[in-house]
């Protein structure tokens, strides 16, 4: 699916160790791109309750931001692995960070028009550049070193995802939520309430306006730096890479990495109105947005920790091992009251930490040469997030929060049973 890399920067022949200093500086320019699309990605989950007020949508509803936003993920990954194909991974990393900046302008007709369609628009648009700017990070972080230590590279990689997620969602619940205002939407019409939402959405626009310049900077510098590295275009036909759907292992677990980013984007698009419940906490909206941090801050200290436990423990062990602990976790939750279960759902954070990484490159092994093509396959899988939000969304107006979390609760149930088919079945090499 994408060029075949050459990880050196100078000098015809020379080998990854002669260009040791340039690997080193490309890792940490893709930790940047995992840091800023992680950032991002997370801001979902401080939009959905300020827009779910404003537009008083049910659950269902409100989940659409996400589906907007991972919908991208399906449609636009494989066109992206083709510019990669075409331009490499540098030019193509600073077009989806220019996609991302037009997606981050589109909310300022959003707001303007206060209409909710034109925010999802806005939101995949933005999404868009995201899965561009993934489909080049994933393939090109394994690429940057030894086959041996993928798992522990890409882990360290989400660490700095993890870390955007991290900072992101307490800065934005003060920018975003702060100013949730004490009227009630519903007691609106017409003209009023039209100018009521965009008047209350100017602090969303002022947010991703800022992000949009931060945007415009780095794809400077990206582009700026397109020729750093050196390498071999292919010619393949892309949809070949749907051939490798045929191998149990890699479908298994493109199938896992869609039901972890929908279980983890569920569960974080509904921490802010699960901890603002009178059997939870109670909190008013900004301080259970504030608490994101410990949800996305888990997942940060367990993929630093995870990126040395997989180096001597084996990835699908670990894997089936947290797959059990958010399940565990689930259950506590739903059965309990109280500050016990609010923890207990924002402590999943931490059992999501090796997910995304172990579930990829496991799927990944033995794709040789063709790891490439499986990336943009695999990446297709997040879609998830739009998917499986909305089936938790719909149970919830169903039923209650509470019961809603049996959705993400059956996603892990089958990321646990993929840990434990590649615990059986060891991978064979594609051809």
């Amino acid at each position: 699916m994408g060029p075949a890399l050459v990880p050196v920067a100078t000098g015809v022949g020379e080998t990854p160790l002669q260009a040791a200093g340039s690997l080193v500086s490309l890792r940490w320019f893709v930790f940047a791109l995992f840091f800023i699309f992680g950032g991002i990605t997370s801001l979902n989950d401080v939009l959905i309750p300020k827009l779910k007020d404003l537009f008083t949508l049910s659950y269902h509803q409100a989940m659409l931001v996400q589906s907007a936003f991972f919908a991208a993920y399906f449609v636009i990954s494989l066109p992206a692995a083709m510019v990669v194909q075409r331009l490499g991974y540098l030019r193509t990393a600073a077009i989806g960070l220019l996609t991302m900046m037009g997606g981050c302008l589109l909310f300022i007709p959003a707001s303007s028009s206060g209409a909710f369609a034109l925010f999802l628009m806005a939101l995949f648009v933005l999404g868009s550049g995201i899965t561009i700017v993934q489909v080049v990070a994933n393939p090109l972080i394994s690429m940057l070193g030894t086959p041996q230590t993928a798992h522990s590279r890409l882990t360290f990689a989400q660490a700095f995802n993890s870390l955007g997620t991290t900072v992101f969602p307490p800065i934005g619940s003060i920018l975003i939520l702060g100013s949730l205002a004490t009227v009630d939407p519903a007691t609106l019409s017409g003209g009023t309430l039209a100018a009521f939402r965009v008047a209350e959405t100017q602090t969303i626009v002022h947010t991703y306006i800022a992000l949009a310049v931060a945007l415009l900077i780095i794809a400077a510098v990206v582009w700026l730096g397109r020729g750093r590295l050196r390498e071999r275009r292919s010619d393949d036909n892309i949809l070949a890479a749907f051939r490798l759907l045929t191998r149990p292992r890699f479908a298994f677990g493109t199938l896992g990495l869609f039901l972890y980013v929908g279980a983890e984007v569920a569960i974080g698009s509904f921490i802010v109105n699960y901890l603002g419940q009178g059997d939870v906490m109670g909190l008013a909206a900004q301080d259970a947005g504030k608490l994101l941090i410990v949800y996305w801050g888990g997942a940060l200290v367990g993929r630093f920790a995870g990126a040395y436990a997989l180096r001597i423990v084996a990835p699908a062990k670990v894997l089936m091992g947290v797959a059990g602990g958010a399940i565990a976790l689930i259950v506590i939750s739903a059965n309990s009251t109280g500050t016990v279960s609010g923890w207990a759902l924002l402590a999943i954070g931490l059992m999501n930490a090796i997910m995304f990484p172990t579930i990829f490159s496991l799927a990944s092994e033995g794709l040789g040469d063709r790891a490439a093509e499986g990336s943009g396959i695999i990446c297709m899988a997040i879609v998830g997030g739009a998917i499986v939000p909305l089936i938790a969304g719909r149970t919830a107006d169903a039923s209650t929060l509470r019961f809603a979390l049996i959705v993400p609760g059956a996603c892990y149930a089958l990321i646990a049973l993929f840990g434990l088919y590649c615990r059986r079945h060891p991978a064979i090499e594609a051809t």
